[in-house]
């Protein structure tokens, strides 16, 4: 049961889950393909800007991120960190891309996901100890660290 939710851009496609921003990159301008993966809890800003004249795109920003510092189209199209889009339907996804990952940043940050991050680590705690102790094996442990984490 995935919540991934995909908006298609003209140079890739931003992907978005509770946890992450993926983007994936299409082939463009000689380009190869691949994608990034940026935990949304990272995440410091989201720059949109809409088509007219020129491309629009969506542009994440943060900590550790090298996007490019120019004004022009022609920055933002080589910038790792962002997806362009060449048409209103598109800027309308990434609109809503947008809205979703500021919740999903909203939601982060709320006092009871905070308690819910402090019994995670708990519980990551508790099958640490299981480990060192050799009640559980290195399997059972990383299993149980990515249901825990989510990943």
């Amino acid at each position: 049961m995935s919540q991934n939710k995909e908006f298609k851009g003209s140079t890739g496609t931003v992907i978005v889950s509770p946890n992450k921003v993926i983007l994936k990159y299409g082939k463009f301008l000689g380009s190869g393909k691949g994608e990034k993966e940026i935990r949304i809890s990272s995440i410091s800003s989201i720059q949109l800007k809409k088509p007219g004249l020129t491309a629009g795109y969506i542009q994440f920003s943060f900590s550790g991120s090298s996007e490019q510092k120019g004004r022009s189209i022609f920055d933002a199209a080589k910038d790792e960190n962002t997806i362009m889009c060449n048409s209103n339907f598109q800027y309308q996804g990434f609109l809503e891309a947008k809205s979703l990952i500021e919740e999903y940043m909203d939601n982060a940050n709320s006092p009871t996901t905070i308690m819910e991050q402090k019994s995670d680590a708990d519980e990551l705690r508790k099958f640490k100890q299981l480990l060192d102790e050799g009640i559980i094996s290195d399997v059972e442990f990383n299993a149980k660290k990515k249901q825990i984490l989510g990943l």
